[in-house]
């Protein structure tokens, strides 16, 4: 299947300022593109990129004072199967972990492990290791927190999301990454795009944020926000947590004026 994604998002700033922006597809999905991005700002501005340390691509650019547009839209090619299923997937000893995994049990901005980590082992210390504890912390998580866009704030912690018990797709997803850590299973954030595809259409198109969690010695994609098997995930970027991987990163003052991303199936070409 072709699945068309997109964005449009205008900025006012204050005075010129240096955005960085993590808006285009992940590397590992680049053979899978079969209409390549294509992006501009409005006004047009010098723009360069590179790949951070977690192998996200980022623009770097200057946006003037006013308002300031930003654009992309590309075509991927995907499977159009559902998130894998491997109920059989077994934890990892972290003594045979790879090394580029224990990054992915510590601490960090938003999942706080530390104070988490006996609440952890309380909930769920008794169920089965591996895939099926995984998802009794998705269940958890999914049933615990109140969706609510009207609550979002950027600041929510995990800690804080456990007992305030309601947020967006980030305070899902920082949740379930934190409480996988504190049992030693290594979990990372994920954001990008996430259409409705085989599903009702329910709220506006937005990005969205869940998680991958290391099993068997694979990635495996979880929802604690939707909980259940999604068609046509595509990655943006990877990270500890939403710290980092902003969508815009921007240093200096600014406000978000209009903001649309699209996500939806096109026919193949006869």
């Amino acid at each position: 299947m072709l699945i068309r994604y997109g964005y449009e998002i205008t900025l006012t700033c204050p005075q010129p300022t240096a955005l960085v922006c993590l808006l285009s597809l992940h590397e590992d999905r680049a053979a899978d593109v079969r209409v390549p991005e294509t992006t501009f700002t409005n006004p047009d501005v010098p723009v360069s990129t590179y790949l951070d340390l977690f192998g996200n691509r980022c623009r770097r650019l200057v946006a003037p004072a006013g308002d300031f547009m930003i654009w992309g839209d590309a075509t991927i090619e995907d499977d159009g199967a559902l998130d894998a299923l491997v109920p059989e997937a077994r934890e990892t000893p972290v003594q045979d972990l790879p090394d580029e995994c224990l990054g992915y049990l510590m601490g960090s901005r938003y999942c706080e492990t530390d104070r988490l980590s006996q609440i952890a082992w309380d909930l769920f210390g008794k169920l089965p290791p591996g895939w099926s504890r995984v998802q009794g912390v998705c269940d958890f998580v999914n049933a615990h927190i109140r969706f609510d866009y009207m609550q979002a704030r950027a600041t929510r912690t995990a800690f804080e999301a456990f007992h305030e018990r309601v947020g967006v797709c980030r305070d899902f997803a920082h949740l379930a990454v934190a409480f996988c850590r504190c049992l030693n299973i290594p979990a990372r954030y994920v954001n990008g795009h996430l259409g409705d595809i085989g599903v009702p259409v329910v709220d506006p198109m937005d990005f969205s944020a869940w998680i991958e969690v290391f099993l068997d010695g694979a990635w495996y994609t979880f929802d604690p926000r939707n909980n259940k098997r999604r068609i046509g995930r595509i990655v943006i970027a990877r990270g500890r947590d939403a710290a980092d991987v902003p969508l815009i990163n921007s240093f200096g003052p600014h406000v978000l004026k209009s903001f649309r991303v699209w996500t939806y199936e096109v026919p193949a070409p006869l």
